[in-house]
C-alpha cells in the first residue's frame, strides 16, 4: 500500500449512500463547510456582544467579524487536528486566531475571549438546526396544502379500509388523506414550538460559571461602571447577535435543546413515514390505487425494464427508519456527568447532523410526492368489490342482530362470507337465498345494506373537521 497516497487521499461525504438527502437543499445546510462557518459566526457574535458591553473595542469586533469566513481556513487540516483535543474547536480557534492576526495583529488576542469549546460548538449547532428546521417548516406547509387538496377533492371517494392487512370496512380516500394531513399539522406544531423556544445560544465558559468573561473585563478595566462582572450580562446580547433564544442558564450538561431536536426530528420523519408507507402499499401492482408522480428515469430498475418503483416513498421511509436510532443516541446525552462529560457530548455531533439532514431530505422529498401523487378512484372502487360484499359484514351484523339475535346473526354472516368466497357468489346472493331471512328482510333493504358507499360513517364529516383545522392552523 502506498502510504503517501493514503496520506493525501481525502474522502468526500457527497451522499453516495444517502440518496434521501443527497442533492437536496439540506445537504449544504449541514455540510462541514456550513458547520465551520457557523462556528465562525458564533465567534464573531461573541466579539460583537462583548463590544456592545464595552468589554472590547468595537473596531476589534468588526475586524473579527470581517475575518470570519470559512474559505480562509483549511477545513481538512482542521478535521485532522481535531483528534488531538477530541473536538474541532481547539484547532479551529488556533487557526482562526492566526487568520485574524494576519489581518489585524492587535485584534487577535480578543478572539474567543473567555469562551470554551462547548460554547462555540453548541451555539453553532443551534444555528444549523434553526436553518434546517426553517426549511422543514416550509416543506411541511407545502405538504399540508397538497394533502388538504387531496382530502377535499376525494372527500367522498370510496376506498377499502384495511386493518391487519385485510379489507375491513369502507372508508373514503379523503379520510385517509385527512389522516396524513393531521400528522403533518401535528409535525408543524412541534417544529414551530422548537423554533420559537427551543433553540438557545450556549454561553457558560469552562464549567458553566461564565467566570472568565468577567475576569477578562476586570483585567482590561473595560467593565462599564456598575456592571457586575459575573458574565451573565453577556448572555442576552450574545443570543441576540445570533438570533437564538436567550437561555436562563448555561446548558453544558442540561441537554434539553438536543433532546427536543431529537424528538421533533423523529416526529417529522415518523409523520412523513406513515404517509410514505401508505403510498408504498397502495401503489403495489395488485392494488394500484395510488402512483407516485412520473418522471423519466424515476423508479427504474437495473434489471427489469417494466418497473416503476415508488422511490420517493422509499427515500422517505429510509429516513423514518433511521432517525429514531439517531434520536436514541441524542436522548442518552441527558445522562452526562459533572460539568462536561467525556464522550456523551462528543457522541451527539454526528447523529444530530444525520438526523437533521435525513429529516430535511425526507421533507423535501415528501413535497414532491404529495404535490404529484396520482390517485386512481376507479381502482379503489374495484378493490372495494373484490370481497363480494364482505366489506360491509359489520353493517350486516348490526342490522341483522335485532332480527336474528346478535350471536346468530354473526354466525350467519360468517357462513355467508365463506360461502361467497368459495362459490364466487356475492354475499347478497347467498343471503337472498337464506331461509332464516325469508320474509324478514326485503331485497331493497338488503341491497341498501350491501352498498359500501352507504357505510362510510362519519368519514366525510371527519374530513371536514381536518380541513377546518388546516385552514385555522396550517
Amino acid at each position: 500500500m502506498n502510504t503517501d497516497l493514503e496520506t493525501h487521499l481525502v474522502g468526500t461525504d457527497s451522499g453516495l449512500l444517502a440518496p434521501t438527502w443527497a442533492g437536496t437543499p439540506v445537504q449544504a445546510e449541514v455540510s462541514d463547510e456550513a458547520w465551520l462557518q457557523a462556528m465562525l459566526d458564533v465567534e464573531a457574535a461573541l466579539a460583537r456582544a462583548q463590544a456592545r458591553l464595552g468589554l472590547l473595542p468595537r473596531g476589534v469586533a468588526e475586524m473579527i467579524t470581517e475575518a470570519a469566513r470559512a474559505e480562509r481556513l483549511d477545513l481538512v487540516e482542521l478535521a485532522r487536528q481535531s483528534r488531538a483535543a477530541a473536538n474541532p474547536v481547539v484547532a479551529f480557534v488556533r487557526a482562526f486566531t492566526a487568520v485574524v492576526a494576519a489581518d489585524h495583529p492587535d485584534a487577535a488576542e480578543y478572539v474567543h475571549r473567555g469562551s470554551t469549546s462547548q460554547d462555540i460548538l453548541d451555539s453553532a449547532t443551534m444555528l444549523i438546526a434553526r436553518r434546517v428546521l426553517l426549511r422543514i417548516e416550509g416543506d411541511l406547509v407545502r405538504i399540508a396544502a397538497a394533502l388538504a387538496a387531496l382530502a377535499h377533492e376525494h372527500r367522498d371517494t370510496l376506498q377499502a379500509g384495511r386493518t391487519l392487512a385485510q379489507h375491513a370496512v369502507p372508508i373514503t380516500f379523503g379520510l385517509k388523506a385527512a389522516s396524513w394531513l393531521q400528522l403533518v399539522l401535528d409535525a408543524l406544531v412541534r417544529v414551530r414550538a422548537v423554533l420559537a423556544t427551543g433553540l438557545p445560544a450556549e454561553l457558560g465558559g469552562a464549567a458553566g460559571t461564565l467566570a472568565a468573561y468577567g475576569e477578562y473585563a476586570t483585567i482590561d478595566g473595560a467593565s462599564p461602571a456598575g456592571l457586575p462582572l459575573a458574565g451573565v450580562e453577556l448572555i442576552a446580547p450574545f443570543a441576540e447577535e445570533l438570533g437564538l433564544v436567550e437561555p436562563a442558564m448555561p446548558w453544558h450538561t442540561v441537554r434539553t435543546p438536543i433532546v427536543d431536536l431529537a424528538a421533533v426530528l423523529s416526529f417529522v420523519t415518523g409523520a412523513l413515514g406513515k404517509f410514505a408507507l401508505d403510498v408504498q402499499t397502495l401503489s403495489r401492482t395488485e392494488i394500484g390505487e395510488l402512483a407516485e408522480p412520473a418522471e423519466p428515469g424515476r423508479g427504474a430498475s437495473s434489471a427489469m425494464p417494466q418497473k416503476r418503483n415508488p422511490v420517493l416513498a422509499t427515500l422517505i421511509m429510509s429516513a423514518a427508519r433511521q432517525v429514531p436510532a439517531h434520536a436514541l443516541v441524542l436522548t442518552q446525552s441527558m445522562v452526562a456527568e459533572d460539568e462536561r462529560p467525556a464522550g456523551a457530548w462528543h457522541a451527539e455531533w454526528q447523529p444530530l447532523r444525520e438526523a437533521l439532514r435525513l429529516a430535511g431530505g425526507a421533507a423535501h422529498t415528501a413535497v414532491e410526492l404529495a404535490e404529484g401523487l396520482e390517485v386512481h378512484p376507479d381502482r379503489m372502487r374495484d378493490n372495494v368489490a373484490i370481497t363480494r360484499g364482505a366489506i360491509v359484514a359489520e353493517r350486516l351484523n348490526v342490522a341483522l342482530a335485532p332480527i336474528l339475535g346478535k350471536a346468530r346473526a354473526k354466525k350467519l354472516i360468517t357462513r355467508a362470507s365463506v360461502e361467497a368466497a368459495d362459490t364466487g357468489r356475492t354475499i347478497g346472493e347467498v343471503l337472498d337465498a337464506e331461509p332464516d331471512l325469508a320474509g324478514r328482510l326485503d331485497r331493497a333493504a338488503l341491497a341498501d345494506l350491501l352498498t359500501p358507499a352507504n357505510y362510510t360513517g362519519a368519514a366525510s364529516a371527519l374530513v371536514d373537521r381536518a380541513l377546518r383545522r388546516y385552514h385555522s392552523d396550517g
